[in-house]
């Protein structure tokens, strides 16, 4: 491919990478997302010659124009991850439907998985709609993701020509993944409270998963949230142990399944063929 070309996709990935950190600031704030940008310390306004993603911290020394008060650096880096998320889409997916609808789930991840992390939820206004982008999108996604006997099973008994097999399957398998990702944690979520008496996953988590199933479908909705539990475990023992804290405290489970649907976006298909070797 030529090699302007993935400059002009990163470009667009870092642009992108500046509305994401947006919506992980105001989204659990419940403000608008159309206002002009404002410094969180002074509360000016950001002009637009000191927003453009990732030059304007370095020109700046990651300070605020106005206040001097410093800015995370989270800002360009989630600019420059959007930007090499693109980046990687396209290299696996080819200029293609598929790696449009993986760079619109990927960013969606990244947002969940911040908000999460900062504010222990993952909002509504997120995961309910983006499991009917990931279901409408289906036809659109790599078939490698619903290929499977249950859902070429399934997509086979409704009496429709050839011409529209493909479309049956994938909408086939986005509703099994629906179904299999959201229900298994639903289920686990209930196991839980019915036997501890307290909460100990929330119905973010649930909706969370509803969506990664609606893009990836069921089998890899079960992977991501088998790498998010075991992401999550090993984080979770390691700060245990480090901070003495006792086994009661709150994880963002979410950020754990985010890192999990990524990697299943991109090789999840190799892991499950590795694991399937045992069987």
């Amino acid at each position: 491919m030529n090699p302007w070309i993935y400059l002009v996709l990163f470009l667009y990935g870092l642009a992108f990478g500046s509305f994401l950190n947006v919506c992980i600031y105001r989204l659990p704030l419940e403000q608008s997302l159309w206002t002009r940008s404002r410094c969180p310390h002074c509360r000016s306004a950001i002009c637009f010659y000191d927003n453009i993603p990732v030059l304007s911290y370095f020109i700046l020394q990651g300070r605020c124009r106005s206040c001097h008060e410093p800015v995370s650096l989270r800002y360009p880096l989630v600019e420059l991850t959007t930007g090499l998320l693109f980046l990687a889409t396209v290299r696996a997916f080819d200029l293609a439907w598929p790696a449009l609808v993986n760079c619109c789930f990927l960013c969606m991840i990244l947002v969940l998985m911040l908000i999460d992390f900062d504010h222990k939820i993952l909002p509504d206004i997120i995961t309910l709609p983006g499991a009917l982008i990931g279901l409408l999108l289906s036809p659109l996604q790599d078939p490698g993701f619903f290929m499977d006997r249950l859902t070429l099973w399934l997509s086979s008994l409704p009496p429709v020509g050839p011409s529209y097999q493909g479309l049956v399957m994938a909408y086939t398998g986005s509703l099994l993944g629906i179904i299999v990702g959201g229900g298994m944690l639903w289920l686990v979520a209930i196991a839980y409270f019915r036997m501890r008496k307290v909460e100990g996953l929330g119905f973010g988590d649930v909706k969370m998963m509803a969506m990664v199933g609606a893009f990836l479908g069921w089998r890899y909705a079960l992977l991501t949230i088998f790498l998010g539990s075991i992401a999550g475990s090993v984080v979770g023992l390691t700060i245990i142990k480090l901070q003495r804290k006792d086994f009661r405290f709150e994880m963002p489970f979410g950020t754990f399944l985010g890192l999990g649907a990524g990697i299943c976006v991109f090789v999840g298909q190799q892991l499950l063929e590795w694991y399937l070797r045992f069987y």
